[in-house]
């Protein structure tokens, strides 16, 4: 019996050895990313081949090493961080910044820090002030500007609006290989029975990622 408490011992410190180190190194991670990010950077998400995000890159896409499908900006209250951005899932909100990028992870998404260059940043107080005054407005699913709902890169331009850090463009849904109009957002719109808004005024991840006020700075 003796001989049996000590190996239960020994099998006991181990576990907690174990659980000390797993903790130590979420929390090394965690202070890691944090380290890395300041008040108002931009998270851009990585997007996937296929479906929704497939189709939003296949005509946005502008560099060849990157593309996305999502973005937010980042929001620093003392030592604690959190992504303000709109998503279908939740609409214009406010998360946790470890929870946004699981989320990502969950999709076998990536997650890149893009920053406004040093002579930029005086807009970044007054952006993430009016990101937080458009929180709850519900997702934009037709992609056509209006003041009642947000998509993702809609939300991010509005919040720098006042400073013109952005710009909106002619959006296009024009395949790059056909040169006609992707058979995914033509099923898209005409279930919704609404035209393609070919040439309407709009902005999208990858044009966001494009602009020459940003520095890439890292994987998240």
């Amino acid at each position: 019996m003796p001989e049996f408490k000590r190996d239960s011992n020994k099998k006991s410190t181990v576990i907690v050895c174990l659980c000390f180190l797993v903790l130590t190194f979420v929390q090394c991670t965690s202070y890691r990313n944090h380290a890395i990010l300041q008040n108002g950077d931009m998270l851009f998400v990585t997007a996937k081949e296929t479906g929704l995000s497939g189709a939003i890159n296949n005509v946005t896409q502008k560099q060849k090493e990157a593309s996305f499908d999502h973005i937010g900006i980042v929001e620093q209250k003392g030592r604690r961080f959190f992504v303000l951005h709109a998503a279908p899932k939740g609409g214009s909100q406010k998360q946790v910044l470890r929870t946004f990028v699981k989320e990502q992870e969950m999709e076998g998404q990536k997650v890149i820090v893009y920053r406004l260059k040093p002579e930029y940043r005086k807009a970044i107080p007054p952006a993430v002030k009016k990101a937080n005054q458009m929180l709850g407005k519900p997702y934009n699913f037709n992609y056509i500007l209006n003041e009642n709902s947000y998509y993702c890169s809609d939300f991010i331009e509005r919040a720098f609006r006042e400073n013109h850090i952005f710009t909106l463009e002619p959006m296009t849904f024009i395949d790059p290989e056909t040169g006609k109009i992707n058979v995914f957002w033509e099923e898209f719109y005409k279930k919704k029975n609404l035209k393609v808004p070919e040439g309407e005024p709009g902005c999208n991840p990858n044009g966001l990622a494009g602009s020459d006020k940003l520095e890439r700075i890292r994987e998240l």
